[in-house]
């Protein structure tokens, strides 16, 4: 099916889990909600062949935090599915602060993509962070100083 790479910004509910299982209910109704494939996302994380040969190609792919910058591993199993905090000095290198808002993440992923396909130029892009299928980053998003929205992209499939 080939790799499918998906962002999301959503509001920030006090922790980095809590904002992903609210994300998770919201994309989960998006994909499935209409649908009696599954009653629910445990059911669906249950169907091992599916997700392990197809997955969503969506955040329902990722079923953990962790909270490590260091890059996952291909050779870790423990590592896919995986959503991990971009590295506080890419975050500066990116956004040129370390308490980016969410209209200047979105401005990013317009940018970036708009630069697929294109040949690639000395400057890393965003997505160029996330290096491994099944994994995602997360950054944490603000507003004056509160942090109120997380931005998360990554990729699915092979």
């Amino acid at each position: 099916m080939g790799a499918s790479g998906w962002d999301y910004v959503t509001p920030y509910k006090g922790t980095v889990e809590e904002s992903l299982e609210a994300l998770h209910a919201q994309v989960f109704q998006e994909l499935y909600g209409d649908d009696e494939s599954y009653r629910d996302l445990e059911e669906l994380w249950q169907d091992q062949e599916f997700m392990g040969n197809e997955g969503t190609h969506s955040i329902l792919d990722i079923d953990s935090v962790v909270h490590t910058t260091a890059a996952p591993s291909d050779h870790n199993i423990e590592d896919y599915g995986t959503l991990r905090p971009l590295a506080p000095e890419r975050v500066v290198h990116h956004f040129g602060t370390d308490r980016p808002t969410p209209g200047r993440f979105e401005e990013l992923l317009a940018q970036d993509h708009a630069a697929i396909g294109l040949p690639p130029d000395r400057a890393k892009t965003l997505f160029d962070e996330c290096r491994m299928r099944w994994t995602g980053l997360y950054v944490v998003l603000y507003t004056g100083d509160e942090p109120t929205h997380l931005g998360i992209f990554g990729f699915s499939g092979d």
